[in-house]
């Protein structure tokens, strides 16, 4: 990843939780590397920012969103569908950030396209593990859409 070494990584977390969206936050800004978290506290709020919509209209794209599958209204999976069915930000990738173990989470989500699933880590050292993980493998090994010039 060459072009975004130079500016913040944009990151959607999608996550109703107010203690998982504290961790989160603690553990990104503990990170080696530039980031603005934005939060969606639910599908529609997601889709409002991804459509950038009334209040969220100078909403950036993110380079990554990190969803949740346990989301009142829509749930993340419903949501992670709607983000691949949409050729506007379907290579925008998502990671599936949950305390969810069950077969039929993962196994769903990767039918769907999900580009990895995530156990919340319940601490704040490991999440801090996850979050170095994160960086190394998103934001220091792959290219995403963003860095492809066309």
């Amino acid at each position: 990843m060459t072009e975004n070494k130079h500016r913040a990584i944009e990151i959607l977390l999608v996550e109703d939780n107010e203690g998982d969206v504290f961790l989160t936050k603690k553990a990104f800004k503990k990170a080696s590397f530039a980031n603005n978290m934005h939060v969606a506290v639910d599908g529609d709020m997601a889709f409002e920012m991804l459509y950038k919509q009334g209040q969220h209209a100078d909403f950036v794209t993110p380079d990554i969103i990190l969803l949740d599958i346990n989301l009142p209204r829509m749930n993340g999976k419903q949501i992670l569908k709607k983000i691949k069915e949409d050729d506007k930000i379907r290579r925008i990738p998502v990671v599936i950030l949950t305390s969810s173990k069950a077969d039929r989470d993962i196994l769903e989500s990767y039918d769907l396209q999900a580009a990895g699933y995530i156990i919340k880590p319940v601490n704040l050292q490991n999440f801090c593990e996850v979050v170095l993980a994160i960086e190394d493998f998103w934001f220091k090994t792959v290219i995403l859409p963003n860095d492809c010039k066309i």
